[in-house]
């Protein structure tokens, strides 16, 4: 000890010499020790019989004393553990942050340390240790070093978190746990400094599983996800035995389940375990003696980890999941960029479909419907248009649809209604010399069961002053067709009041003529399809079109007539095909061989002309 009082140590140089301390000389190295009449500190003799591991150190980190608790715990004598350098028996110097602070208590700039360490025993087994380190009074130029051994409570903690990362069930990591490794893979320092920087999940549904769980009841249902759960548990397995890591099997809840591949080499892999994953699935599961079958379907996503997020890989998965379903289940699907990118407009759209028509954001325009005899408009469809803000000009193929599913087609139906009837009366009264022309709007049949339509269109013809038979409402044939209660009412009182019925896309459904004849229609529109398989103006056209064509369309005119309807055929595109259909008896023509649709002022200018002249209409 005196060696080391005069030579300092590896932890700093030697203390300064204390001046009230006697001068010893070498005369009196042999003398007795003088007896300290001071009394010892109070500290002492607590800190000798107290069963907590303590240890005084001195300011240079050096072991004064140890009781016999602590060289119990480190395995070990108090007198060997004396001139030790403190930090190395508790691992204080392991990482960067724990060891300043040590130091600054130490130096007397801190006033408490506490951390946990795991230690290792030299018998061979680890227990974890709570170490707080605290300055004692001023005139013992030292600090209490104290260890708590608190494995069993360490243990305890991790049977705990254990069994609430886990699901009971199927024993496999849940929810909770699948975010947080999912969580930390994304985390920047996870895959920038080693791994091929991707990630892939496979989000997995049982197809069925609800009805086995209701019929058979909850205990099969649980028997068959923990099945299900060691089928994927050996999927996992097998494909990471040639791979770094072993995909994460997790249950999210219900019957889904989720295969979770950190560092993926791309959408083989991902596609090689979800082939795997549908393949064990399939196998019948024999569950308390009954043997049962089930299939799944796998929304597969796999892409860069940086710059995604568990919620965005979550949302692609759970679409890609849907695809699956939709497609037909027992399958796995890829995630689409541009399918989903498609979903998330239809869902933009359909967000602001209902304040788009309050903002106003809709417009019509107009096709001409022209005479095939005296090639002379006599009337024009309303097209309605949508002017998103986002997205530009949208067709009523992008809206319509979902309008009619979220019931918005109702108020956009009477918008156009009143727009459309309101414009034919303003072209009657701009052209008083000509016989005036009739509008056409197209209905859809949930404007007739989810509104009066008879008392709407009732309203409208008398607010803006329109003669009823300047009006005709189409719809189409599957709607027509078969038709009974409120909306063959609706039909025979609208035609009862002067309004003309018209049949859209007529001979792609029923096409069942005598059923037409009990119904309040007055006009087919041959659908488009029908027309394009006409003669064209060139050979190659004409060599491929369909003769069955014209002998069809040739029949439904001529049966038509009979039954007192007028024919009406859309996308007529060419001069060939309008001479052949007024050959053979069509009324009327509509498509681009006359005009494209156009804003109203473009009417009115076909309006003050004598003939409607192939594209004139046209921009």
């Amino acid at each position: 000890m005196r060696e080391r009082a005069v030579s300092g140590t590896s932890e700093g140089p030697a203390p300064a010499a204390d001046l009230d301390a006697p001068i010893v000389t070498e005369s009196e190295i042999d003398t007795p020790p003088r007896t300290d009449p001071r009394p010892q500190p109070p500290y002492r003799s607590v800190f000798t019989a107290a069963p907590l591991a303590m240890a005084v150190v001195d300011r240079e980190g050096l072991v004064v004393s140890a009781n016999d608790s602590l060289a119990a715990l480190l395995g070990g004598s108090p007198d060997s553990l004396a001139g030790s350098v403190a930090a190395d028996l508790v691992d204080l110097g392991s990482d960067a942050r724990t060891w300043h602070a040590y130091r600054e208590v130490l130096r007397g700039r801190q006033s408490r340390l506490r951390c946990t360490r795991r230690l290792k025993h030299p018998d061979g087994h680890s227990l974890w240790v709570q170490v707080t380190v605290a300055p004692l009074p001023a005139e013992d130029r030292g600090v209490l070093l104290s260890v708590a051994d608190i494995s069993a409570r360490r243990e305890l903690q991790a049977r705990l978190r254990h069994l609430q990362m886990h699901d009971p069930v199927t024993r496999l990591p849940n929810r909770t746990l699948f975010f947080e490794r999912l969580s930390a893979a994304l985390e920047a320092e996870a895959y920038e400094q080693s791994g091929t920087g991707r990630i892939g999940l496979c989000y997995l549904d049982l197809d069925g599983f609800k009805a086995i769980n209701d019929t058979l009841g909850h205990r099969v249902g649980d028997r068959l996800l923990a099945a299900v759960a060691e089928r994927l548990t050996r999927c996992a397995e097998e494909a990471g035995h040639s791979r770094p890591s072993i995909p994460l099997v997790a249950r999210l809840g219900g019957d889904e389940f989720a295969l979770l591949v950190e560092d993926s080499t791309g959408t083989e892999q991902l596609a090689e375990l979800a082939e795997s994953a549908l393949r064990a699935i399939q196998d019948p599961f024999d569950i308390l003696g009954q043997r049962l079958s089930v299939s799944a379907s796998i929304g597969v996503v796999e892409r860069h980890a940086a710059g995604t997020s568990p919620t965005a890989l979550m949302q692609a998965a759970d679409t890609t999941l849907y695809w699956a379903k939709a497609d037909g289940k027992a399958r796995w699907t890829l995630f689409d960029p541009e399918r989903n990118a498609h979903r998330m407009t239809r869902q933009a759209l359909a967000s602001t479909l209902r304040p788009a028509i309050d903002r106003g954001e809709f417009q019509l325009e107009y096709q001409p419907l022209v005479g095939m005899e005296d090639d002379r408009l006599h009337g024009v469809e309303a097209l309605v248009r949508w002017n998103h803000p986002q997205f530009g000009v949208l067709t009523p193929n992008r809206f319509i649809g979902l309008a009619e599913e979220d019931g918005s087609i109702v108020p956009l139906g009477r918008w156009v209604l009143r727009t459309a009837c309101r414009q034919a009366r303003r072209w009657q009264l701009d052209h008083p010399d000509g016989p005036p022309i009739f509008v056409s709007v197209n209905v859809a049949v949930r404007q007739v069961w989810d509104s009066d339509l008879v008392a709407d269109v009732a309203e409208t013809l008398a607010e803006t002053d329109l003669a009823p038979h300047l009006l005709q409402l189409e719809l189409t044939e599957s709607a027509v067709m078969g038709s009974a209660g409120r909306p063959l009412q609706a039909l025979k009182a609208l035609s009862e009041m002067g309004v003309r019925i018209a049949i859209d896309d007529f001979g792609t459904g029923y096409s069942n003529l005598a059923y037409l004849s009990r119904l309040p229609v007055s006009v087919l529109k041959l659908d488009g399809s029908f027309v394009r398989g006409f003669q064209y103006d060139d050979r190659e056209a004409a060599a491929r079109a369909n003769p069955a064509d014209e002998v069809v369309v040739e029949a439904m005119i001529q049966l038509a007539h009979r039954l007192g309807l007028t024919v009406t055929a859309e996308c007529v595109e060419t001069s060939a095909q309008a001479t052949r259909l007024r050959s053979i008896g069509c009324d009327t023509g509509q498509g681009w061989l006359y005009s494209r649709p156009v804003p109203p002022d473009r009417i009115s200018e076909l309006l003050g002309t004598p003939g409607v002249q192939a594209g004139v209409g046209n921009p």
